[in-house]
Protein backbone atom coordinates (compact mmCIF):
# COMPACT_ATOMS: atom_id res chain seq x y z
CA UNK A 1 0.00 0.00 0.00
CA UNK A 2 2.50 2.60 0.99
CA UNK A 3 4.68 2.00 -2.21
CA UNK A 4 1.33 2.63 -4.29
CA UNK A 5 0.52 5.74 -2.34
CA UNK A 6 4.47 6.97 -2.39
CA UNK A 7 5.09 6.53 -6.20
CA UNK A 8 0.99 5.81 -7.89
CA UNK A 9 -0.41 2.96 -9.35
CA UNK A 10 1.21 3.43 -13.11
CA UNK A 11 4.71 4.31 -12.01
CA UNK A 12 4.89 1.49 -9.47
CA UNK A 13 6.89 -1.30 -11.05
CA UNK A 14 6.37 -5.27 -10.10
CA UNK A 15 9.72 -4.95 -8.77
CA UNK A 16 8.77 -2.25 -6.17
CA UNK A 17 6.19 -4.39 -4.58
CA UNK A 18 8.41 -7.12 -4.75
CA UNK A 19 11.20 -5.81 -2.71
CA UNK A 20 8.40 -3.75 -0.57
CA UNK A 21 6.53 -7.14 0.11
CA UNK A 22 9.63 -9.30 0.32
CA UNK A 23 8.42 -11.65 -2.60
CA UNK A 24 9.01 -12.81 -5.43
CA UNK A 25 7.27 -12.12 -8.73
CA UNK A 26 5.78 -15.60 -8.56
CA UNK A 27 4.39 -15.27 -5.11
CA UNK A 28 3.11 -11.70 -5.74
CA UNK A 29 0.82 -12.92 -9.06
CA UNK A 30 -0.22 -16.26 -7.15
CA UNK A 31 -1.51 -14.30 -4.38
CA UNK A 32 -3.06 -11.60 -5.88
CA UNK A 33 -3.23 -12.36 -9.96
CA UNK A 34 -1.83 -8.65 -11.35
CA UNK A 35 -0.53 -5.50 -10.19
CA UNK A 36 -4.36 -4.34 -10.91
CA UNK A 37 -6.04 -6.33 -8.21
CA UNK A 38 -3.04 -6.26 -5.80
CA UNK A 39 -2.88 -2.14 -5.98
CA UNK A 40 -7.14 -2.20 -5.45
CA UNK A 41 -6.86 -4.88 -2.33
CA UNK A 42 -4.12 -2.01 -1.13
CA UNK A 43 -6.73 0.51 -1.97
CA UNK A 44 -9.60 -1.23 0.11
CA UNK A 45 -7.07 -1.20 2.99
CA UNK A 46 -6.20 2.09 2.73
CA UNK A 47 -9.99 3.13 3.28
CA UNK A 48 -10.71 0.75 5.14
CA UNK A 49 -14.05 -0.54 5.66
CA UNK A 50 -16.29 1.55 3.69
CA UNK A 51 -19.36 1.05 5.12
CA UNK A 52 -17.86 2.47 8.08
CA UNK A 53 -16.83 5.64 6.78
CA UNK A 54 -20.76 5.68 5.51
CA UNK A 55 -22.13 4.78 8.65
CA UNK A 56 -20.20 7.49 10.33
CA UNK A 57 -21.38 9.64 8.16
CA UNK A 58 -25.03 8.92 8.25
CA UNK A 59 -24.30 8.93 12.39
CA UNK A 60 -22.89 12.60 12.87
CA UNK A 61 -24.79 14.61 15.25
CA UNK A 62 -25.23 17.03 11.78
CA UNK A 63 -23.60 17.12 8.23
CA UNK A 64 -21.51 19.93 9.47
CA UNK A 65 -19.71 17.64 11.58
CA UNK A 66 -19.51 14.85 9.20
CA UNK A 67 -17.45 17.22 6.75
CA UNK A 68 -15.76 18.06 9.62
CA UNK A 69 -14.60 15.11 10.74
CA UNK A 70 -13.80 14.24 7.43
CA UNK A 71 -11.87 17.37 6.37
CA UNK A 72 -9.63 17.33 9.99
CA UNK A 73 -9.55 13.26 9.09
CA UNK A 74 -7.75 13.76 6.20
CA UNK A 75 -5.86 17.24 7.24
CA UNK A 76 -3.90 14.59 10.05
CA UNK A 77 -3.71 11.36 7.45
CA UNK A 78 -2.22 13.26 4.67
CA UNK A 79 0.63 14.52 6.71
CA UNK A 80 1.56 11.52 8.18
CA UNK A 81 4.89 11.10 9.94
CA UNK A 82 5.27 7.14 8.86
CA UNK A 83 3.19 7.62 5.74
CA UNK A 84 3.24 9.03 2.47
CA UNK A 85 1.65 12.78 1.79
CA UNK A 86 -1.23 13.17 0.26
CA UNK A 87 -4.21 11.07 -0.12
CA UNK A 88 -3.50 7.27 -1.72
CA UNK A 89 -6.53 7.69 -3.39
CA UNK A 90 -6.05 11.40 -5.02
CA UNK A 91 -2.48 10.50 -6.00
CA UNK A 92 -1.94 7.15 -7.05
CA UNK A 93 -4.36 7.64 -9.77
CA UNK A 94 -3.13 11.32 -10.94
CA UNK A 95 -1.82 10.39 -14.15
CA UNK A 96 -5.10 9.37 -15.60
CA UNK A 97 -3.80 7.24 -18.94
CA UNK A 98 -6.38 4.88 -20.76
CA UNK A 99 -3.51 2.03 -19.00
CA UNK A 100 -4.96 2.75 -15.76
CA UNK A 101 -8.86 3.67 -16.65
CA UNK A 102 -10.27 0.49 -15.20
CA UNK A 103 -8.20 1.51 -11.60
CA UNK A 104 -9.56 5.12 -11.54
CA UNK A 105 -12.93 4.13 -12.44
CA UNK A 106 -12.79 1.69 -9.49
CA UNK A 107 -11.00 4.43 -7.15
CA UNK A 108 -13.96 6.71 -8.45
CA UNK A 109 -16.08 4.63 -7.35
CA UNK A 110 -15.09 4.50 -3.94
CA UNK A 111 -15.18 8.39 -3.63
CA UNK A 112 -18.39 8.52 -5.42
CA UNK A 113 -20.18 6.53 -2.30
CA UNK A 114 -18.69 8.61 0.35
CA UNK A 115 -19.68 11.49 -1.93
CA UNK A 116 -23.19 10.14 -2.17
CA UNK A 117 -23.17 9.32 1.92
CA UNK A 118 -22.32 13.02 2.39
CA UNK A 119 -24.75 14.60 -0.05
CA UNK A 120 -27.44 12.21 1.82
CA UNK A 121 -26.53 13.52 5.38
CA UNK A 122 -26.51 17.30 3.65
CA UNK A 123 -29.96 16.80 2.27
CA UNK A 124 -31.25 15.19 5.65
CA UNK A 125 -29.90 18.46 7.46
CA UNK A 126 -31.91 20.30 4.73
CA UNK A 127 -35.02 18.34 5.18
CA UNK A 128 -34.99 18.70 8.74
CA UNK A 129 -34.02 22.30 8.94
CA UNK A 130 -31.14 22.31 10.47
CA UNK A 131 -29.54 24.19 7.26
CA UNK A 132 -31.33 26.46 5.01
CA UNK A 133 -34.12 25.69 2.12
CA UNK A 134 -32.29 25.69 -0.91
CA UNK A 135 -29.06 24.79 0.29
CA UNK A 136 -27.08 23.50 -2.72
CA UNK A 137 -26.47 19.93 -1.12
CA UNK A 138 -24.15 19.12 -4.45
CA UNK A 139 -22.60 22.05 -4.48
CA UNK A 140 -21.57 22.00 -1.07
CA UNK A 141 -20.87 17.31 -0.66
CA UNK A 142 -18.53 18.92 -4.22
CA UNK A 143 -16.74 21.32 -2.06
CA UNK A 144 -15.95 19.11 0.73
CA UNK A 145 -13.99 16.59 -1.78
CA UNK A 146 -13.06 19.00 -3.66
CA UNK A 147 -11.65 19.96 -0.61
CA UNK A 148 -9.91 16.80 0.36
CA UNK A 149 -8.61 16.17 -2.91
CA UNK A 150 -6.90 19.93 -2.73
CA UNK A 151 -5.26 19.50 0.69
CA UNK A 152 -3.58 15.52 -0.61
CA UNK A 153 -2.03 17.86 -3.54
CA UNK A 154 -0.72 20.71 -1.05
CA UNK A 155 0.49 17.94 1.12
CA UNK A 156 1.91 16.27 -1.17
CA UNK A 157 3.86 19.46 -2.54
CA UNK A 158 5.01 19.91 1.04
CA UNK A 159 2.25 22.18 2.97
CA UNK A 160 2.37 21.25 6.73
CA UNK A 161 -0.54 20.17 8.51
CA UNK A 162 -0.99 23.27 10.21
CA UNK A 163 -1.75 24.77 7.08
CA UNK A 164 -3.71 22.13 5.97
CA UNK A 165 -6.25 22.36 9.25
CA UNK A 166 -6.42 26.35 7.96
CA UNK A 167 -7.81 24.95 4.77
CA UNK A 168 -10.21 22.84 6.72
CA UNK A 169 -11.36 26.10 8.80
CA UNK A 170 -11.13 28.32 6.00
CA UNK A 171 -13.31 25.69 4.10
CA UNK A 172 -15.93 25.24 6.87
CA UNK A 173 -16.76 28.91 6.24
CA UNK A 174 -18.45 28.61 3.50
CA UNK A 175 -20.78 26.30 5.07
CA UNK A 176 -24.27 28.06 5.46
CA UNK A 177 -25.70 28.88 8.80
CA UNK A 178 -27.91 26.51 10.45
CA UNK A 179 -31.49 28.26 10.99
Amino acid sequence: MLTFWRYGYETTSISDLTRAMGVTPPSLYAAFGDKKTLFLEAARRYVGNLETIAQAIDESPSAYEAAREMLTSGAVAFTGETTPRGCLLASATASGSAASADVQREIASIRTTIQGRLGARIARDVEAGVLPEGTDVAGLTGMVLAVTVGMSALARDGAPRNTLLAVVEAALGAWPKPI
